[in-house]
């Protein structure tokens, strides 16, 4: 009986002592797993604040209300929450992430809209970019009438604080950056967190832009039904320039012992002859080709101008010596060979050398129009017209291997942010204003990024990035910059809004949004007679906003709000970066 009472006492210690070190172990456990969130200084807690911040935001961002959602800025909010419960972490960390994501983001941009920025500016470019314009002054407008009229003046956190008010109102981020910046110039002791009021008007901002755009359309009593048909009517106008080619025979004396370039000078037509029989003799003519009576030529024209081809050249012929040859077609073709940067479509002679037509580009996802004197660059897609052999010689010319551009030009990308920053931080001395004004990290490295995307082949500089790297790029650094403002907002975020203006953020914000709209859209559809898509798409290139643009896609099954969205986007992104510094240097300092 001792014996068993004894080794029931051993194995109750036993038992005890085994508990105890469970205990201990998850007690440990725990311990390091609450380090690991509560650590501020380690790397582990930094990446793990902002994986679980931006991981998050991502995801929220996806869902839908009212068919809109809020895309990556949800990320900003995570990052608010973050630092309102003390998930946070050290402020020089975050402000280096922050400004470094900044950068990042802006240049990538820069480099997208860069080769399109001047070829924007065509005849209804000018106006849609004026119209534009025209909008981000009335936002500026609208926020100083917000602040005289709601606002202490006397407080001088007030006006800070309606410039994030502004870019949360027209949903743009990057100005939002660009006057965080600035404010750091002008107050060296602690620029106000703007974030806060930012985020108080983004979301109101989304939905007022697309709801001031459906006003528009019972303002000006615009049915969509009929804008529509005028874009269908458009497109059958159009479709008069597309390639259409017949068989002739010259029957002009005047055309005798004439060039092929000679010819095409004097009739002032565009034409492609793409075959030519003399003598029984096929060939491909050039542009130094010799017309005689009785050539019997394949010319390719736009609908519009057969007539008068034909009745300067001769008859139409019954039959068709291509029976043999290859049929007319067209090819999107990628330029990867590094010697056709910077050549202009006029010096490639695409039409008198090859026999074939270029009728559109694409670069960076942009369409631009195929002028003769616009430059090509690696990475631009051409759309080529024409016999299929010449087409495929014309590929071989360009390069159109995929392979040539896998490997990204990273090189560039980061000799493009030095120039950016030291051209950024040039100090320009402007009489009356406390410091001096510079472009910082947003305006400095966005403007060399655009004069990169566009002359940066002057200096054998292949600016070319994939749109799927650029996009990938420039939203790491979206992402790393609204999760490191919101972090360091979120401590003071809920008392700005509860205890303080966060009501009139909204409504002021919502201000800032409708009116301009209200006013620019009215007169682009009443005075300039733009097509209300059209004018919905501009509307969202002005707000830099893609919710708007995907709903303006939603009601149209054409091109025109992608149209207008690109033709102001470039100008548009360049204003609002460029005027939140001017704002805050000038009337916040």
């Amino acid at each position: 009986m001792k014996n068993s009472c004894t080794k029931l006492r051993v194995l109750r210690k036993f038992f005890v002592t085994l508990q105890a070190v469970k205990n201990r172990i998850i007690m440990e456990s725990l311990q390091w797993l609450k380090d690991l969130f509560t650590t501020n200084d380690s790397v582990a807690h930094i990446a793990l604040l902002y994986a679980v911040v931006i991981a998050v935001g991502v995801y929220l961002g996806k869902i839908k209300f009212w068919g809109i959602s809020l895309g990556v800025t949800f990320v900003l909010f995570a990052g608010i929450v973050a630092g309102h419960i003390g998930f946070t972490a050290p402020l020089p960390i975050l402000t280096f992430v922050q400004d470094f994501g900044l950068i990042l983001f802006v240049f990538m941009i820069g480099m997208q809209v860069g080769p399109g920025f001047f070829e924007s500016f065509g005849k209804a470019g000018i106006k849609l970019n004026g119209l534009a314009a025209t909008g981000i002054l009335l936002n500026i407008l609208v926020m100083f009438a917000c602040y005289f009229i709601f606002f202490d003046t006397s407080n001088p956190i007030n006006l800070p604080m309606m410039v994030g008010t502004l870019y949360g109102a027209v949903t743009n981020t990057p100005g939002l950056g660009a006057a965080n910046e600035a404010l750091q110039a002008a107050f060296p002791n602690g620029a106000p967190q703007i974030a806060s009021a930012y985020a108080c008007a983004y979301p109101l901002g989304v939905l007022g832009i697309i709801g001031a755009t459906i006003l528009i359309r019972y303002i000006c009593k615009v049915k969509l039904e009929k804008e529509e048909e005028e874009l269908v009517a458009m497109d059958e106008m159009s479709a008069n320039k597309k390639p259409y080619k017949m068989h002739l025979e010259v029957t002009n004396k005047y055309l005798e012992g004439k060039t092929l370039l000679q010819v095409h000078d004097f009739l002032n037509r565009d034409f492609v002859v793409s075959r030519l029989v003399h003598n029984g003799e096929l060939c491909i003519p050039n542009r130094d080709t010799v017309f005689h009576m009785g050539d019997q030529m394949l010319i390719v024209c736009a609908e519009a101008d057969q007539e008068a081809i034909m009745a300067f050249i001769g008859p139409k012929l019954d039959i068709d010596f291509e029976q043999s040859d290859q049929p007319l077609v067209s090819k999107r073709i990628l330029i990867t060979n590094p010697k056709v940067n910077g050549k202009t479509l006029a010096s490639m002679h695409f039409s008198s050398v090859h026999g074939v037509n270029v009728t559109r580009i694409t670069r960076h996802g942009m369409d631009l129009f195929a002028s003769a004197s616009l430059p090509m660059q690696v990475g631009d897609k051409i759309m080529v017209v024409g016999p299929e052999d010449a087409v495929e010689r014309v590929a071989n010319k360009m390069g159109n291997s995929i392979r040539r551009l896998n490997a990204p030009n990273i090189a560039t990308i980061f000799v493009g942010i030095i120039i950016g920053i030291i051209f950024g931080s040039i100090p320009v001395a402007i009489p009356g204003m406390p410091v001096p004004l510079r472009l910082g990290i947003a305006g400095g490295p966005l403007i060399i990024a655009i004069l990169i995307g566009r002359y940066g082949y002057k200096i054998h500089l292949v600016t070319y990035t994939t749109t799927s790297a650029n996009m990938m790029l420039r939203e790491i650094g979206l992402v790393l910059f609204l999760a490191s403002v919101g972090i360091k907002a979120g401590a003071n975020f809920f008392e700005t809004v509860v205890d303080g203006d966060g009501l009139l953020y909204v409504l002021t914000g919502f201000l800032i949004t409708i009116i301009p709209i209200l006013i620019v859209g009215p007169i682009a559809r009443l005075h300039y007679k733009f097509n209300y898509f059209t004018i919905m798409g501009m509307i969202a290139g002005t707000y830099t906003d893609p919710p708007a643009l995907a709903y303006a896609n939603s009601v149209c099954s054409k091109e025109a709000p992608a149209i207008g969205y690109s033709t102001v986007y470039p100008l548009s992104m360049f204003l609002r970066i460029f005027t939140a510094q001017i704002i805050v240097l000038f009337f916040c300092g």
